[in-house]
């Protein structure tokens, strides 16, 4: 079976087992804004149910994976009642794809950053190209990382070196991520022929076994994912209310060196 479909913002497209979500916003590094968010949520819903689907792939058009969250809203003064609802849409997104009885893969070229990352954490399996760039970079503007990352960064680190990734706020090149632990492969040539390789191996192993596993973990875990997403949505809004975020903003459009006062 081979289907193509495309809605918008994201492209789905069917390939006997494999499913390939694309995130389809090039001219804007894939930022993700609310079409995004809810693109992928509609289309993972749709491939959850279908029983002919055993791998998911994610990835990102053009020159990157997703450089995070659109910008607009990152500048915006939405006040509580219109931000909730989007951190909503992003914690629905990441239990979906975490909770998901498929077994996913991120596919990352170029930049994977702030919310894109914690985007692809939500995967079973990080491959990324050689020259690709990662970074939980949220700390840049005064932010917390949201998309569950607190919980990831946790499982992939343990709780100190998920501190110091946060805090740093670093872009990180593929090899210095895997050496973290924090992607599971850098592709040793072609990204594509990479996770070509990846699914091909997949597939010729007892794939529901796999899903199994991966299910009794996720239903483990969930009730603390979504304790964290709740932490995070909070948090967040906490966030945006400082100087600090204003400040970090504000150097970020003039292209300047932030000054934090810790407020």
């Amino acid at each position: 079976m081979s289907i193509n479909f495309v809605t918008d913002k994201v492209n789905l497209r069917v390939d006997g087992r494999v499913a390939t979500l694309e995130m389809n916003r090039p001219e804007a590094l894939n930022a993700m804004d609310t079409d995004v968010i809810k693109g992928l949520v509609f289309k993972l819903k749709e491939i959850s149910d279908s029983d002919e689907i055993d791998i998911v792939v994610i990835t990102g058009r053009g020159r990157a994976f997703s450089a995070g969250g659109d910008i607009k809203t990152m500048l915006s003064n939405i006040n509580e009642s219109d931000f909730f609802p989007v951190m909503d849409c992003i914690s629905e997104l990441i239990i979906t794809l975490y909770s998901m009885p498929k077994l996913t893969i991120s596919a990352v070229s170029g930049a994977a950053a702030g919310l894109g990352f914690s985007l692809a954490l939500a995967t079973d399996y990080i491959i990324a190209d050689k020259t690709s760039k990662l970074a939980m970079n949220f700390i840049g503007i005064g932010l917390i990382p949201d998309g569950g990352a607190h919980f990831f960064l946790e499982k992939r680190l343990g709780e100190t070196k998920a501190k110091q990734v946060i805090w740093d706020g670093k872009m990180l090149s593929a090899d210095e991520a895997l050496k973290l632990g924090l992607i599971q492969e850098v592709a040793d040539g072609e990204l594509q022929q990479t996770l070509e390789t990846r699914v091909a191996d997949w597939l010729s192993r007892p794939v529901q076994a796999m899903i199994k596993t991966k299910k009794i973990m996720a239903e483990k875990n969930r009730p603390q994912l979504l304790k964290i997403l709740e932490l995070e949505k909070y948090g967040q809004q906490k966030m945006r209310e400082t100087i600090d975020h204003q400040e970090g903003i504000k150097a970020f459009i003039e292209k300047r060196k932030p000054r934090y006062i810790g407020k």
